[in-house]
């Protein structure tokens, strides 16, 4: 499968929420040296009052590489044509299990957590090393894991009723599952965007209507990179 095109050296782009509580805005930051390490770099940062798929489509209008965000709708139209490929958010996945495993104790809730803690901890064992290197360590790994657990979630469709909260959170998964194992073959993709979201954490309650974080990023994007948006 094709990736980005960046060279090891150059910035990824991040991205985090900065939505205040009852609130539809968004903020996109940027992050240095992501898949390296959690330690340091700066943060510039862009807030929109209301978020729409128009400002991102705006935002990226020349961005070509990986953009890594939650599943919301605004940001399909980017993925069209190729130019920007999707790789969602595991972070996203997991907490809907986590909310039915501590609403109902569902058994497949259960064991979802558990699988996809197992992929965590390969990313934190591989953690700071090179982009090849966890892209290997993945292959190895991760990319088993993965299969089993695709035909482990058709199958626990098949013991659901179509419309359970359950069966909705299995096809939320498998609706993404082509883009989620991305990162399986580029060592710069993240499992989740959380570094981002980390990053902009001590100043998510601080956005007011309108108000621009930190500097603006430039409102075009390098070819290749890597954009991180919750």
């Amino acid at each position: 499968m094709e990736s980005s095109t960046s060279d090891e050296g150059s910035e990824p782009w991040g991205a985090a929420p900065g939505r205040a509580a009852k609130s539809k805005s968004r903020t996109q930051a940027r992050r240095g040296e992501a898949c390296r390490s959690n330690q340091g770099g700066t943060v510039n940062a862009i807030y929109w009052e209301a978020y729409k798929g128009e400002h991102p489509q705006r935002h990226l209008a020349n961005f070509r590489g990986i953009l890594q965000a939650d599943a919301d709708a605004g940001f399909n139209k980017l993925y069209e044509g190729g130019a920007i490929q999707e790789a969602p958010c595991m972070a996203h996945i997991r907490r809907k299990c986590f909310d039915l495993m501590d609403a109902y104790q569902s058994p497949i809730a259960i064991e979802a957590v558990e699988r996809i803690a197992k992929f965590y901890q390969i990313e934190k064992e591989i953690r700071g090393r090179p982009p090849e290197e966890r892209r290997l360590a993945r292959d190895t790994r991760a990319r088993p894991l993965l299969q089993s657990m695709r035909a482990w979630l058709e199958a626990s469709l098949q013991q659901l009723t179509p419309k359970s909260e359950t069966a909705s959170a299995i096809h939320y998964a498998l609706a993404r599952w082509e883009a989620l194992v991305r990162y399986l073959d580029d060592g710069r993709i993240e499992l989740d965007n959380l570094i981002a979201e980390r990053a902009l954490r001590p100043v998510a309650g601080l956005q007011s209507a309108g108000a621009i974080i930190f500097s603006l990023v430039p409102t075009t994007a390098a070819r290749g990179q890597l954009l991180f948006i919750v």
